[in-house]
């Protein structure tokens, strides 16, 4: 397993620092954003460490994170009422930690179509 030990979602995701789980698997780990956007906002993270959506990330694994995203949507309640999920590559996109994660995003009507 690939593991940043410099990495804050890799110590998160590999229980080194509390926080609040709300999904986990073999391979995926989702927990509370510290800093909301939204009523609902979790971020999904593979527990290998990756740069972003581009660091050559099996297939597999992105469906997986995929599918967790979903379960999250879920478990927070807003599967049927809608959500986001984002994922951010580089500094200009928003990208402030360097570890693949993907935003659940919801409980809140969007005010914009783009974003």
């Amino acid at each position: 397993m690939a593991i940043d030990e410099t990495c804050i979602f890799c110590k998160l995701a590999h229980h080194e620092i509390p926080t609040q789980v709300v999904y986990e698997d073999d391979s995926v780990f989702a927990f509370e954003d510290a800093e909301p956007q939204a009523p609902v906002h979790v971020l999904v993270v593979p527990k290998d460490h990756y740069q972003d959506a581009s660091d050559d990330v099996p297939d597999e694994l992105m469906a997986k994170l995929m599918k967790a995203a979903n379960k999250v949507a879920q478990i927070k309640g807003v599967d049927k009422s809608g959500y986001r999920i984002l994922t951010n590559k580089g500094s200009d996109a928003g990208q402030t930690v360097f570890h693949l994660h993907i935003h659940v995003l919801g409980g809140t009507e969007s005010k914009s179509r783009l974003f």
